[in-house]
């Protein structure tokens, strides 16, 4: 058997396989009126199309705990019924596939309020549906980003009340898996680091004051997320900073926070890198980001997925065979071909679900 396609079990869930799908925006959700940041039929034939190409877990794109909390006003949400309604339909639709159903829950902090990438992805004001970005200090992500409010103490706990409402309407929209977005430059990422955090009270400063927040979600989340199920953080193991003297989150501090994560009851950490400094050089290339999740599974006890240009079956086998990561995740290929856990587990031995629909074309 392919060590790629060998089930994984977290708590009491088993995933079919180790190909997974990491959470990627859309930017194809209504920005007002009653369907705001819920999904819609691109979505469900998006994530439906993987889930029928054999895709062991799938995690739906950053969805917003607040409309504030959107990357864009295009983006799907997760504070209200009416989203929660609209994700049955998938949820519903993925498990029938075998395909573990998993949402990030996100907030887009400083980095909220832009328009579509494909439009640019500058940022937008009232009269393009966009609004005021918050964010743990007023330091902007760029010369062309807003300088975001503050928030306050107050606003940090409503914010984390917000997470653990998002997870209670994520259980009953039928996820499995609920994953907390610490990456990318966004709202936890921005407390993380000292790099966009320079707050001097008790989320600021020291090490164990910028992680306050993040617990601080992960045990609101915790507290109303089933025990026999899974909870992920996705985190950037670099601000990539190093290089310009900056200091920013590193490596070492992404290690000792796995273990905090762990002790406060996440199970997998989803290990990406950059997102929350501009003007940084990534030494971008196949894996190129596979050693940062390795060191935290060589280094701590957390379990661990790797992403990051991984786009063929050979390099994935390699990946989970040796011990560098107990998943993959991979993103841009999926979009360019959904049916890949299926054309992998062909080519490397292994099995994979088929609908019943497809069964003449294996």
């Amino acid at each position: 058997m392919s060590s790629l396609f060998e089930p994984y079990t977290l708590r009491e869930l088993t995933v079919p396989n180790r190909v997974w799908m990491p959470p990627m925006c859309q930017y194809s959700a209504a920005p007002e009126g009653p369907g705001t940041g819920a999904p819609n039929d691109w979505h469900f034939a998006h994530y439906g199309a993987r889930a029928a190409g054999g895709t062991g877990l799938i995690v739906v794109e950053a969805t917003a705990v607040s409309p504030e909390g959107r990357i864009s006003p295009y983006d799907l949400g997760i504070w209200n019924d009416t989203q929660v309604e609209a994700f049955r339909r998938i949820t519903r639709f993925l498990v029938s596939q075998g395909t573990v159903p998993a949402v990030q829950l996100g907030h887009s902090g400083r980095k909220a309020s832009t328009d579509r990438p494909w439009k640019g992805g500058a940022p937008v004001g009232p009269d393009a549906y966009g609004w005021q970005p918050l964010g743990p200090s007023p330091v902007a992500f760029d010369e062309n980003h807003p300088v975001p409010t503050e928030l306050t103490v107050d606003g940090i706990k409503e914010i984390v009340g917000q997470f653990a409402d998002a997870a209670g309407r994520a259980l009953d929209a039928g996820f499995e898996i609920v994953e907390i977005h610490g990456a990318h430059g966004y709202l936890i990422g921005e407390f993380l680091s000292p790099h966009s955090n320079r707050r001097t009270d008790a989320y600021g400063g020291s090490y164990e004051n910028r992680m306050r927040f993040a617990l601080e979600v992960v045990d609101a989340v915790r507290e109303v997320w089933p025990d026999d199920k899974p909870l992920f953080f996705r985190i950037s193991a670099t601000d990539w900073l190093e290089e310009l003297g900056d200091n920013g989150w590193t490596a070492d501090d992404t290690v000792r926070f796995a273990a905090q994560l762990t002790a406060h009851g996440v199970d997998l950490l989803d290990v990406s890198t950059g997102g929350n400094a501009s003007g940084v050089r990534i030494p971008v290339g196949p894996g190129y980001q596979v050693p940062f999740a390795t060191r935290v599974k060589e280094e701590t006890s957390m379990a661990v997925a790797a992403v990051g240009l991984i786009t063929d079956a050979e390099q994935a086998e390699k990946i989970v065979a040796n011990g560098e990561a107990d998943a993959v995740l991979l993103g841009r290929e999926l979009l360019r071909n959904p049916s890949w856990a299926r054309h992998a587990a062909r080519e490397l031995g292994g099995d994979v679900h088929v609908p019943d629909q497809y069964h003449r074309s294996v």
